[in-house]
Formats: structure tokens, C-alpha cells, sequence
């Protein structure tokens, strides 16, 4: 049985039976290939986010999901699922997925200096991202999830080939790293406490000699 060939809908139950290997280890947390770690949260060739189909090739594929052992199916899945929903938006900059990420009553808990509170920091922050960066990508390289938070080890890369308030790039590459703590209620972020290496950031757009 291939990981595209689960069905919509299936319970984490459902996927390790057919697995033929019990999920959780007692005493440990759970330390699985993204491949793997995807087919037991039931993420299909389609999935469906608060009504909407949502292909799953526009969603991106964590690297590695560590999964904290005492979390239920239907908690599990909706986690995980508004961590590649958020990251699909950076990755793409189509507002769509931030929209069905976060919650309307979503916080950024490191708000940087002028950015907008509330879910349109983050479109805000995109747009003007984009406007540097207009190939920026967003790689998912670990997920791990516990409780109601989800922490993400992100790398995200480009080509300075736009514009960065006065300076203009030359399509220098673009190439650092962040993290973010995500808090999830029913299915929707409500919290995000972020950290980027924004020194890096700044040395390779050319703001600050290294």
C-alpha cells in the first residue's frame, strides 16, 4: 500500500492497521521518515481543509515529523495540517492558505516593528518579502509536535531579484534559516513565536557587511 493511496478521511487507526506496525513505543516519543509520518496523519492526493479541497502537491512536505506519542488521531492531523497549510502559504505567497491556517483571532507573539498584529502580519510581511525575493521557498525541514503546539525548523531560500526598501538586488542568492512555535486550537493557529536568522538575511540582501 503506497502513501498516495490512502483514502481522504482515514483515521490514524485505520492507516497503522493497515500499516501492520503499532504507532507509539511506550515511553517514547515518535521519531519518523516524513513519508511515513504523512500517511499515518492521512494526507491524501486531496485534502479537505474546513470545506475546501486543498491538493496535496501545493502543501509542503516536512522532512522529518517527530510526534509526541500521547496526542489523539483527530489532534494529531488537524496540527500538522495547519503547519503545512501555514508553510504552504510561505512558500507560495498565495493568501489563500494563510487564510485557512490561522485563526481570526490569530497573535503574533515576536511581533516585528511595523508589522501589522492579527492575521495580516504575516500576508503583509509576504508581500513585501516577495517583492525582494519574488522565488522565495519555504522548506519544511522538521515538525515536532506536542500538545498543542507545533515547533518548525524552516529554511527558506531565493534570489535577491527584486527590491529591498531603496536597494535593488542583483539575484544574489538568499539562504538562511527560522523557527517558529505554533500553537493550534481546533484545527487553526492561534499563536506563532517566531525567530529568523535575520543577520544572514541581511548580509547576503547586502544591508550589513559580514
Amino acid at each position: 500500500m503506497s502513501e498516495n493511496s490512502l483514502a481522504a478521511g482515514s483515521s490514524i487507526t485505520h492507516i497503522v492497521k493497515a500499516l501492520g506496525e503499532p504507532l507509539f513505543k511506550a515511553g517514547d516519543n515518535v521519531r519518523i521518515s516524513a513519508a511515513i509520518a504523512l500517511a499515518l496523519l492521512a494526507l491524501s492526493a486531496a485534502f479537505f481543509a474546513f470545506g475546501q479541497p486543498i491538493p496535496e502537491g501545493k502543501l509542503p512536505q516536512p522532512k522529518l515529523v517527530i510526534m509526541d506519542k500521547s496526542l489523539n488521531a483527530d489532534q494529531a492531523q488537524k496540527a500538522v495540517h495547519a503547519a503545512r497549510l501555514f508553510y504552504a502559504f510561505w512558500n507560495t505567497g498565495d493568501p489563500q492558505f494563510a487564510r485557512l491556517a490561522l485563526a481570526t483571532n490569530f497573535t503574533d507573539g515576536t511581533l516585528p516593528k511595523g508589522r501589522p498584529q492579527g492575521v495580516d502580519g504575516p500576508l503583509f510581511a509576504s508581500s513585501n518579502f516577495r517583492h525582494a525575493v519574488p522565488d522565495l521557498r519555504c522548506d519544511v525541514e522538521q515538525l515536532i509536535v506536542a500538545g498543542d503546539r507545533v515547533v518548525a525548523h524552516l529554511h527558506f531560500s531565493g534570489h535577491f531579484n527584486g527590491a529591498f526598501g531603496q536597494k535593488q538586488g542583483a539575484g544574489q542568492t538568499i539562504d538562511f534559516i527560522a523557527t517558529d512555535i505554533l500553537r493550534v486550537q481546533d484545527g487553526r493557529i492561534t499563536d506563532n513565536w517566531h525567530l529568523e536568522d535575520n543577520l544572514t538575511l541581511m548580509q547576503q540582501l547586502g544591508i550589513v557587511q559580514p
